[in-house]
């Protein structure tokens, strides 16, 4: 096995690029995956999950070795470090950003922090994803104990309170309206036999109606908070970036990571207005 010499700080340089990189496609992969999910095409729920919790792990890492970096003159951490500390879980990796918040004194132009209901439930989601559910059908399969849905989780938590606390009682009424209408016009005409998000038959047009109008009404506000998480961590490893640099300045070893996570990097009403971040 060769063992890159990091006394060549090319190495180090394109490491990080190349793992800002493409930490950067899976988040923006799984942003827009995020706002397509739902009954009919499930596997999106699981290609979204896959992407987002592979990229805060990834993007949030990152945050902590420029941490180190930061606190140890220039060093790197060692290898156990970060598979030690943290591991897949989530929720461990952005209490560890806190702390590197208030240890190095940053000041964030948007979310301070993610310690809202809907961030820290999201959060929980896709760090129990990561932890083990994503194996979810598989310890069925093989009779295992843990077998914690995280598409029935990630609707019964997150589409559920999105839909009763930010989806207005005018666009609900309008879901209902159109689902009975719907079925009065072809429920002598066609058949449909799906599987909600939460394993219950959906049989008939209105129940499919109505449940792809919630999904319709929801999807834009998921999207958004997730959107939302990602910037915080953007933001997070640009500063941290910015103050790496200055430890060793004339090696140039950090990267600038606005110029691969810029996109991100931006207010709300533009997180809102666009639906596709794969390519970014």
């Amino acid at each position: 096995m060769v063992v890159p010499n990091l006394s060549d700080f090319g190495i180090i340089f394109d490491a990080f690029l190349k793992e800002a990189s493409f930490t950067k496609e899976m988040l923006g992969l799984g942003a827009t995956q995020i706002r397509k999910a739902h009954y009919a095409s499930q596997g999106l729920y699981y290609e979204a999950f896959t992407c987002l919790s592979t990229g805060f792990e990834r993007i949030g890492k990152l945050c902590l070795i420029l941490d180190y970096y930061l606190k140890h003159d220039g060093v790197l951490p060692g290898y156990n470090y970060l598979k030690k500390e943290i591991g897949h879980d989530l929720v461990k990796l952005y209490l560890s950003s806190c702390e590197i918040v208030k240890t190095h004194q940053i000041s964030f132009r948007f979310l301070k922090n993610l310690n809202a209901d809907i961030y820290q439930r999201i959060l929980k989601i896709l760090s129990d994803f990561a932890l083990g559910d994503r194996y979810s059908n598989i310890n069925i399969l093989s009779q295992s104990l843990q077998h914690n849905d995280p598409i029935s989780n990630w609707h019964i938590n997150i589409d559920e309170l999105i839909f009763h606390e930010y989806v207005s009682t005018k666009k609900k009424l309008k879901i209902d309206s159109n689902a009975k209408l719907f079925n009065e016009m072809l429920k002598n005409v066609s058949v449909v036999h799906y599987i909600s998000e939460t394993s219950k038959s959906i049989k008939d047009i209105e129940a499919a109606s109505r449940q792809t109008g919630i999904q319709e009404a929801v999807a834009p506000y998921r999207q958004f908070f997730v959107l939302q998480m990602i910037r915080y961590w953007v933001e997070l490893i640009m500063i941290l970036g910015f103050k790496a640099q200055s430890v060793k300045p004339k090696k140039m070893e950090i990267p600038y990571f606005g110029e691969i996570f810029g996109g991100f990097f931006n207010n709300d009403s533009y997180l809102k207005s666009r639906k596709t971040w794969d390519e970014i």
